[in-house]
C-alpha cells in the first residue's frame, strides 16, 4: 500500500509560535537568557530533551527538561485549537494510503498534541525524534518510517515544511512536497527543490491523490 508521511510542527500543527515561547521560558528561567525565535530555531533538530541538554548552560538540565514539557502541557490549548480541516483531509487521505508522522519532536511532546488536537488512531506508525540516531536532513526516520509501514521509495509521498523536511525527503529517494499551508513555517526556501510545493490543503490533498491512483 502507498504511504504518505508527515512532519509534525509547521506542517500538521501550528506548533511553532507555541514552541518558541516555551523554550524562551525555559532558557530565560535557568540560564537568564532571552533567546530570539530565529535564535531558538537555530537550534531544532534533536528532540525538544535534546536541544535543552545542547544549549543549556544551567546544571539544571533535568529540571528544565521537566518544566519544558508541563510548559508545554499548560500552553498547548492557549496556542492551538483542533484543526478540523487538517483532521478531515488525514481521514480522506488514510482510506486510500497508510500514513505516518516523522518528527524531530520528542514522543512526549508528540503525544500530547496528538491527544489534544484529535489526531489519534490516524496514523499507522510514528517515528520520533528520539526513536532516530540522526535527525533530519538525513534520511534516517524517513526510511525507517517506510520500512515501518511497508512501503517503497516509489510508493511513497514525504512532506514538511523545513529546509531539512525536503533534503531529508529527497535523500531518501521519496516524492517530497514542501508544506506552506499554516500561518507559521520554518522556511519557504530550500536548498534542494522538492517534487512539488503546496500551499493550501486543497492542493496537497489533490496532489496526494494524484500519485495514489498511478
Amino acid at each position: 500500500m502507498k504511504a504518505i508521511i508527515f512532519d509534525f510542527d509547521g506542517t500538521l500543527a501550528d506548533t511553532l509560535p507555541m514552541l518558541f515561547v516555551t523554550f524562551r521560558d525555559v532558557f530565560k528561567t535557568y540560564d537568564g537568557v532571552d533567546y530570539t525565535d530565529e535564535e531558538i530555531k537555530q537550534m531544532f533538530g534533536p528532540p525538544e530533551t535534546g536541544v535543552i541538554m545542547n544549549n543549556l548552560k544551567s546544571i539544571e538540565r533535568k529540571k528544565a527538561v521537566a518544566y519544558f514539557y508541563q510548559r508545554y502541557d499548560d500552553l498547548h490549548d492557549d496556542y492551538l485549537a483542533v484543526d478540523h480541516a487538517v483532521n478531515a483531509m488525514l481521514t480522506r487521505l488514510s482510506e486510500h494510503a497508510s500514513l505516518g508522522i516523522m518528527t524531530g519532536k520528542a514522543r512526549r511532546s508528540l503525544d500530547i498534541s496528538l491527544q489534544r488536537l484529535n489526531m489519534e488512531g490516524i496514523f499507522s506508525t510514528f517515528i520520533c525524534g528520539d526513536d532516530i540516531e540522526k535527525p533530519k536532513p538525513d534520511p534516517e526516520g524517513v526510511l525507517k518510517a517506510m520500512e515501518e509501514l511497508g512501503a517503497s521509495a516509489d510508493e511513497t509521498i514525504f512532506t514538511g515544511d523545513s529546509d531539512a523536511d525536503v533534503t531529508a525527503g529527497l535523500k531518501a529517494g521519496v516524492t517530497t512536497v514542501g508544506a506552506q499551508w499554516l500561518d507559521n513555517l520554518q522556511t519557504t526556501d530550500y536548498s534542494l527543490t522538492p517534487h512539488h510545493i503546496s500551499t493550501s490543503l486543497q492542493d496537497f490533498e489533490a496532489y496526494c491523490m494524484t500519485f495514489l491512483r498511478k
